[in-house]
C-alpha cells in the first residue's frame, strides 16, 4: 500500500523536470515571464507578469527584499600560475572590517591558511584561517574601497544550475531594480519580474510598497539531506525590518488589508520578525527558521514567486504556505503548461484573502 504524501519526508517534494525547462537566460523584458496564479480554493489562471496589477486590492501592502547580489566570485590563481577561485560569503566581523569575509574556494584541498590567490594588479585574496562549512576566512588587499574592487573584478555568482559563466547582461537582470543594500550572493528572484512601470502602476492603484532587507547566503543552495525534514537545519541569514514597515504591515493586518511578499525571503524576514501577539518588530536580526508543513505564514496574505528546485527549503516553503497538494499539482500543470523554471524562470501568484 502507498504512502499518502503530505509534504513532511523529503521524496515528497520530487518532481520530473525536463532539461529544456530550466531558464538560463531571462526573457527579453522582465514583465513578459508567464504567471500562474493558484487562488483561494486552489483554481489556477495563467497570466503575463505584465497582468499582475489586477492581482492587487487599493490597500495592499507589497514588501519587497531591497538586498543587492555582489559580485562575489573572484576568479584569479595562486603564484605557481594554478586557476583558482574565491566565492565570499558573508563579511566576516559583521561589518567593523570590510576587508575580512568568509568565503568558499577552489581547489580547497590547496587553498590553506597562509596562501595567497591573485586576482588582479590591484587586488588579491590572502587565506586567513578555516571556517565552519569547509570554508575559509580571507582578507582582500586592495588600495581600492573593497565595494569598487568587487565591481571592476568581480563576477556574478549565478547557480549552478544555469551551467555558463556570467555574462555582461547578468550584472543588470540577475539583480532586482529595486536592489539598495548590497550583501547577497543569489538574487531575491521573485523581484526580477518587476519594472520601474509595473511599481509605479502599483503605486497608482493604491498599493504601497515597503521593503525589508534580507541578505541571501549560499546555504541557499545547500540540499537538503534529511529523509523526515524535521531535522534539516537551516542556515543563517541576516535580515532587517525598518520601522516603517513594520508599521504598515502591523496596520494593514489590524485592519483587514492583505499583505503581499515578493519572494520567500520576504516571507522568512517577516515570519522572523512577528512576536507572541502577532506583531512585526522592526530592527535587525538573525534567521534560520525553517517554513514546512504543517507550519502556517501567521503574516503573509499572498506570495510572489518563483518556481524552485525539486527537494529545496524554498519549495516546502511555498508549500507550507498554500498547501502542499495544492503546489505539487500547480507545479505538474506549470511543466506541462511550458513554463519556464528556476532563477531566470517564471512566476507563481498564490492570493489568499486576508
Amino acid at each position: 500500500m502507498s504512502r499518502r504524501r503530505d509534504g513532511s519526508e523529503l521524496s515528497d517534494y520530487d518532481y520530473e523536470l525536463p532539461p529544456e525547462r530550466i531558464a538560463r537566460y531571462p526573457a527579453s523584458r522582465r514583465d513578459e515571464s508567464r504567471l500562474l496564479v493558484l487562488g483561494t480554493a486552489g483554481e489556477i489562471r495563467h497570466l503575463t507578469f505584465s497582468d499582475v496589477t489586477e492581482l492587487f486590492r487599493p490597500g495592499d501592502v507589497l514588501v519587497v527584499n531591497e538586498s543587492r547580489v555582489l559580485p562575489a566570485r573572484l576568479l584569479g590563481r595562486k603564484p605557481t600560475g594554478a586557476p583558482s577561485e574565491v566565492l565570499l560569503v558573508r563579511p566576516a566581523t559583521e561589518g567593523a572590517d570590510p576587508h575580512l569575509w568568509e568565503a568558499l574556494v577552489r581547489p580547497g584541498g590547496k587553498l590553506k591558511p597562509g596562501r595567497t590567490v591573485l586576482i588582479a594588479d590591484d587586488l588579491s585574496v590572502e587565506i586567513l584561517d578555516s571556517a565552519p562549512g569547509g570554508g575559509r576566512v580571507v582578507r582582500l588587499v586592495t588600495n581600492l574601497p573593497v565595494e569598487e574592487a568587487l565591481e571592476r573584478h568581480g563576477h556574478m555568482p549565478l547557480p549552478p544550475y544555469l551551467e555558463r559563466e556570467d555574462e555582461p547582461l547578468d550584472r543588470e537582470r540577475y539583480q532586482t531594480v529595486y536592489a539598495r543594500q548590497p550583501g547577497s550572493v543569489a538574487a531575491p528572484t521573485a523581484g526580477l519580474h518587476f519594472t520601474p512601470e509595473l511599481l509605479e502602476a502599483l503605486r497608482q492603484r493604491g498599493v504601497a510598497r515597503v521593503p525589508v532587507t534580507l541578505h541571501v547566503g549560499i546555504g541557499t543552495f545547500r540540499p537538503v539531506d534529511a529523509d523526515d525534514i524535521e531535522g534539516h537545519e537551516m542556515h543563517e541569514e541576516w535580515y532587517d525590518v525598518p520601522e516603517a514597515t513594520a508599521a504598515a504591515v502591523n496596520a494593514a493586518r489590524a485592519e483587514g488589508r492583505r499583505v503581499w511578499a515578493v519572494g520567500t525571503t520576504s516571507v522568512r524576514t517577516l515570519e522572523s520578525a512577528v512576536d507572541e501577539e502577532g506583531l512585526v518588530r522592526a530592527g535587525p536580526g538573525t534567521t534560520s527558521l525553517f517554513i514546512r508543513p504543517p507550519h502556517e505564514p501567521r503574516v503573509v496574505d499572498c506570495l510572489l514567486t518563483n518556481f524552485h528546485l525539486p527537494r529545496s527549503t524554498l519549495l516546502m516553503l511555498v508549500a507550507a504556505f498554500a498547501g502542499y497538494e495544492r503546489v505539487m499539482d500547480a507545479y505538474h500543470e506549470a511543466i506541462g503548461a511550458g513554463y519556464r523554471f528556476y532563477s531566470y524562470g517564471d512566476a507563481m501568484a498564490v492570493v489568499r484573502t486576508a
